[in-house]
């Protein structure tokens, strides 16, 4: 059993410390959280809390293979992170450097069309309504000064 043990154990471009367990482990991935990493050892039988560094190669593969396509092993489409993409409409689940490009290419598309969002970001200001007296000023802050 001690020589099965793998101390880094590369999953869908991503190495992962072999001594966590399965369902931490997934969890270092970029674009997988603690409840599609739960979800996704339900869906294999897959013991959460053994270590991710004794799981044999054919695991792995399945692991790799829900990762790519999680809607053929019935993962709920809440748990997805790209609902209806812009693009194709469909739901697709991203990781790693995916997620990146997309939302790279969400920006300069809104940034293209002069949305307000994209204005925002532009400028460096918040996008979601916050308020801007007192938050997200970086050169000085506002106040009294004692004398």
């Amino acid at each position: 059993m001690e020589d099965d043990f793998k101390h880094l154990v590369r999953i869908s471009r991503k190495d992962v410390d072999g001594s966590k367990t399965i369902e931490q482990a997934l969890t270092e991935i970029k674009g997988v959280g603690i409840s599609l990493s739960t979800a996704m050892c339900r869906t294999l039988d897959l013991d959460s809390d053994s270590q991710i560094g004794y799981i044999s190669d054919e695991d792995i593969l399945r692991i790799e293979e829900i990762l790519e396509n999680p809607q053929k092993f019935d993962v709920p489409v809440w748990m997805l992170n790209r609902r209806e993409d812009y693009e194709t409409g469909d739901d697709i689940h991203l990781i790693e450097s995916d997620i990146d490009m997309t939302l790279r290419d969400d920006l300069n598309r809104m940034k293209k069309t002069r949305s307000y969002k994209g204005r925002r970001h532009e400028v460096g200001l918040p996008v979601r309504g916050q308020r801007t007296k007192s938050t997200f000023r970086h050169s000085s802050s506002v106040g009294v000064k004692r004398s």
